[in-house]
């Protein structure tokens, strides 16, 4: 009985693939907003100030690391909670693929996510005189806390990993 309990429970771990499944759409429709930056900023290119190229350009920069994380999170937690990947049945993958354990994706994770929000404030700070400061402060604000939180998620894990034995 426990044996067939173990057994189940130990299945249920591929009923995350649909939600992997579901990262795969987000990054396509990630890519047709990719697209469409892209193709306004070459259609709109002679008429475009500078500043409107630069942050055209972010926006493209804001969702290819979206998309970036997107991916790590897809192949990192598909190999971390479904299924191990092999790395000689697949020669052409990265190994990060599989090599990232669940802390290592909780840091790059929190290392994108402050990197997209930093982008984002260096977008509003293009368009100054399209922000009011209440929401230039609270961009700020939000930068910071995950800046705060990633270096304590450093932190954390840092502490965690020094007791424990040097894996090979």
């Amino acid at each position: 009985m426990l044996k067939t309990f173990e057994i189940l429970l130990f299945a249920c771990r591929w009923l995350l693939a649909p939600f992997y499944v579901a990262l795969v759409v987000a990054i396509l429709a990630l890519l047709g907003k990719v697209g469409i930056r892209a193709y306004g900023l070459v259609t709109e290119f002679q008429t475009s100030s500078e500043e409107d190229v630069i942050l055209g350009t972010l926006g493209i920069v804001d969702l290819t690391l979206t998309g970036s994380l997107v991916v790590l999170v897809i192949f990192s937690g598909y190999a971390n909670f479904v299924s191990r990947v092999d790395h000689a049945e697949h020669p052409g993958w990265p190994r990060w693929m599989a090599d990232i354990d669940f802390s290592e994706l909780k840091l790059k994770l929190m290392a994108s996510i402050v990197a997209i929000s930093a982008i984002k404030l260096l977008e509003a700070y293009m368009n100054l005189d399209r922000e009011t400061d209440r929401e230039l402060a609270w961009q700020m604000g939000v930068v910071g806390v995950f800046v705060a939180s990633a270096l304590l998620l450093g932190i954390a894990e840092w502490f965690g990993h020094r007791g424990a034995a040097p894996h090979e």
